[in-house]
Order: structure tokens, then C-alpha cells, then sequence
């Protein structure tokens, strides 16, 4: 059984059909993309599946189970960050632990060992405005992975990074995922970050938002940068664009 499934799922705002007739599945520990073009619906598609938003018609399930609402079992980590300017690092982190009610030894615990994970952690008592934007996305990372999600939902993380922060994210993401036993369903319109970070894509058509092709990742796994340079790595390049242009 998927960890994660989405079933002809339909988005409708009035008359405008967003989504339209939705299928995939993320299996357990599994690292998969959603790639389209600006506007398709990959942000309405991700707060659906969070349960922060309701289809029109189909359904989302987590282990054979519909998704009505948020839950704990969904963490989700958004473009802009999304930090509490007024807490430290460590707070901000440990923010989810404090309203599922475990004991202050218990959230000490879980935020040193995230922050130590994100190397944050000589960085516990910074505020979010004494931190870049790449140690910025890092907290909202190890906050979403301290309420230890079974799935970890990340609508384009990296997307307001210049190009070297962002390219030291992608490795950071693609070593933190190798070594936690969390199941990822990102969305991107960077080809190049989705081949690098993930198993599986699903490409995504224009609005209406529809899955145009779903293509495997046959690479041998590295978070090596320059593995970007390697010829099949390019030719898989290729063959998404292909399906985004068609």
C-alpha cells in the first residue's frame, strides 16, 4: 500500500478547473517531485494533500485513510519560510512539540537533536533576522522534522534562494532525507533540483492542472553537485523538459 495516494482528484474555484483528474502515489520513505509550469496548480495540489484545503471531487489518502484536515502525520515547509520573528531558533523549532504537550526534557531533546542535524545548533538563541536565507529554510526544516511527520510536504523550499545557497540546500535536503526515514513530496518548476533530489517525477500540464508523465529516476544516487554535469543526468534533463513542452 502507498504511504501516500491522490485519486482523481478535481479542483474547482467557481467555474476556473484547476485541478483535473489527479492520480499518483508516494510509497513509504520515498523522495518524489511535482514539476509544471507557473500557475498549473502544484501549490493548490500540495494544500490539498496537507489537508488545508478540500478537492471538489476525489481523494487524498495517507495509509489507506482519507484526509479530511491537518494532521501531524503531514509536515509542511513553505517557500517563505514561515518563522515566528519573536521566538530563537530553538523555539521556533520546538513550537509544534510545545502544543503536543511533551514535557520541557522532552522538547530539549528533540530540539537539540534537530538543530544539531540542520547544523544549527550553535545558532539556538538567534532570532530569525540574524540568520541567512539558507539557515532560515534550515530551521523551518528541522521544525517541520521535529513533530516527526510521516510525510514531509515542501512546496518549492528553495525557490526565494540565489542560485549557490540554493544549490548547498539542495545537498543539505538530498544528505537529511538519506538519513532520515521520512517520506517527501516536493514541488518545483526546477528541473534540474527535482532530478537531483528526487526518485520519481510527476510532470504536470498547464491549467488545467493534469499529470502528463510520470518518469522515474534511473541515477545512480549522489549528493554531489556535479553530478548535474554527468551525460545521463542531462539526458534525463532532456526528456523532462520534452514533457513540459509537449
Amino acid at each position: 500500500m502507498p504511504k501516500l495516494e491522490v485519486i482523481g482528484l478535481f479542483k474547482t474555484f467557481k467555474q476556473l478547473v484547476v485541478l483535473q483528474n489527479i492520480n499518483l502515489q508516494v510509497d513509504a520513505n520515498e523522495f518524489v517531485c511535482i514539476v509544471g509550469a507557473s500557475g498549473c496548480g502544484k501549490s493548490t495540489l500540495l494544500n490539498i494533500v496537507a489537508g488545508l484545503m478540500l478537492p471538489t471531487a476525489g481523494q487524498v489518502l495517507m495509509d489507506g485513510e482519507p484526509v479530511l484536515g491537518p494532521g501531524p502525520d503531514r509536515g509542511m515547509v513553505f517557500q517563505s519560510y514561515s518563522l515566528f520573528p519573536w521566538l530563537t531558533v530553538a523555539d521556533n523549532i520546538g513550537f509544534g512539540l510545545k502544543l503536543k504537550g511533551l514535557s520541557k526534557i522532552e522538547q530539549k531533546e528533540q530540539i537539540d537533536y534537530y538543530m544539531k542535524v540542520v547544523g544549527l545548533a550553535e545558532f539556538a538563541k538567534a532570532y530569525p533576522k540574524e540568520l541567512s536565507g539558507g539557515m532560515k529554510q534550515r530551521v523551518a526544516i528541522a521544525r517541520a522534522l521535529a513533530n516527526e511527520p510521516e510525510v514531509l510536504l515542501m512546496d518549492e523550499p528553495f525557490g526565494a534562494l540565489d542560485a549557490g545557497t540554493k544549490e548547498q540546500m539542495q545537498q543539505f535536503l538530498l544528505k537529511l532525507w538519506q538519513k532520515t526515514p521520512t517520506t517527501v513530496l516536493m514541488i518545483t518548476h526546477d528541473v534540474e533540483e527535482a532530478i537531483f533530489l528526487s526518485q520519481r517525477i510527476y510532470v504536470m500540464s498547464d491549467r488545467p492542472g493534469q499529470i502528463k508523465e510520470e518518469i522515474p529516476i534511473n541515477l545512480p544516487p549522489s549528493s554531489n553537485l556535479e553530478a548535474k554535469l554527468n551525460p545521463d543526468f542531462i539526458e534525463t534533463k532532456r526528456k523532462v523538459m520534452r514533457a513540459l513542452w509537449e
